[in-house]
């Protein structure tokens, strides 16, 4: 009787689980006015990539000018009316010490000194924070990332206050991917993270067999959505050819163990019967019979056998519905994964 068989192998199969995951930016910013006043240019085009501290626009920065010329003119005014208010003092010390002033005129003089020292420094904290304000006039990136659409156009007022900002930057390298898990998968999780190896992630395209991006794991959440009974969990990447993008979806695969040894069959060989799970083993006389075995899992079209089967025994892939037990068979070729 013709079937196609296969060797059982023991190999390598990396141990993982699978969610559906969305990739989100590592870090996401609304860059917004700090200061009142009218937009005068802007320093990026839509959708560049931009660097942490780069000029993105800039306010007219007049009003402001004047305010620290002013705030440093009154410094000046105080400065001088201090150093003539030192000076006073020092007369007033000889002159009293010659009896020819008062103690009143004398601690009054050391008032108004002290009163303009602390003038001036008012005066420092002034001339500072419109050094600030004038700084706020230059709007710069505060994180590295992409921009998206302009929000605000050149000659509008904007305002500190304003909700919607000027521009949104994401970053995109590194970027996330959030993804979830059945709660049943978090004590081998935490098995997988105690041996103090950091756990990758691989995502993949929905629908598609090409991973997109291999990180590692940052998050696993600290409790379960009761809701849903799954656990949260957060993927970093290296997004260098930016194929994982802000709001897509994705397969995220956590490998817990990448080279667990086990024996492998093709999935086409295992067959289920009414009460347990069988392959075929073809015996070296070429006599076919049913083999009780224990499936660990599929993954990845192959069968991994938890029990009853032994690499390097033939079992039949293709063919199963036709045989009984101790049925002769002739193999006609090795299906794909298995050995002749």
């Amino acid at each position: 009787m013709p079937v196609a068989t296969a060797l059982a192998q023991r190999q390598d199969v990396p141990r993982y689980l699978t969610g559906v995951g969305t990739v989100t930016s590592a870090a996401t910013v609304t860059v917004k006015a700090r200061i009142d006043g009218q937009l005068d240019s802007v320093g990026f085009v839509e959708g560049q990539d931009v660097k942490a501290g780069q000029v993105l626009a800039n306010i007219d920065p007049r009003a402001l000018q004047a305010q620290l010329a002013q705030a440093q003119a009154q410094r000046a005014k105080d400065q001088a009316t201090l150093v003539n208010a030192r000076l006073d003092l020092q007369r007033y010390t000889r002159l009293q010490r010659e009896d020819a002033a008062t103690q009143q005129t004398l601690d009054t003089q050391r008032a108004l000194v002290a009163q303009l020292e602390a003038a001036t420094q008012t005066d420092d904290a002034q001339i500072s924070y419109a050094k600030v304000q004038l700084d706020y006039t230059r709007i710069v990136a505060p994180i590295s990332g992409r921009v998206g659409a302009r929000l605000v156009d050149p000659g509008n007022i904007v305002h500190a206050a304003d909700v919607n900002g000027l521009v949104v930057i994401n970053q995109i390298d590194p970027i996330t991917v959030l993804f979830s898990l059945p709660e049943e998968s978090v004590p081998a999780i935490n098995a997988a993270m105690d041996k103090g190896q950091a756990l990758t992630v691989v995502a993949y395209a929905r629908g598609g067999n090409e991973p997109l991006e291999q990180g590692q794991l940052v998050l696993l959440n600290n409790q379960i959505d009761t809701t849903t009974g799954t656990v949260q969990l957060k993927g970093r990447f290296d997004n260098p050819r930016h194929r994982l993008w802000p709001g897509q979806y994705v397969n995220a695969r956590l490998v817990l163990d990448p080279h667990e040894s086990a024996v492998t069959v093709p999935a086409a060989a295992v067959q289920r019967g009414q009460s347990d799970t069988f392959v075929y083993v073809v015996d070296g006389a070429g006599v076919a019979q049913p083999r009780p075995v224990k499936v660990e899992r599929m993954q990845d079209g192959l069968a991994v056998i938890q029990q009853g089967l032994d690499a390097g025994q033939r079992v039949v892939v293709d063919g199963q519905y036709k045989l009984k037990p101790g049925s002769k068979v002739r193999e006609l070729a090795a299906a794909a994964g298995g050995g002749q």
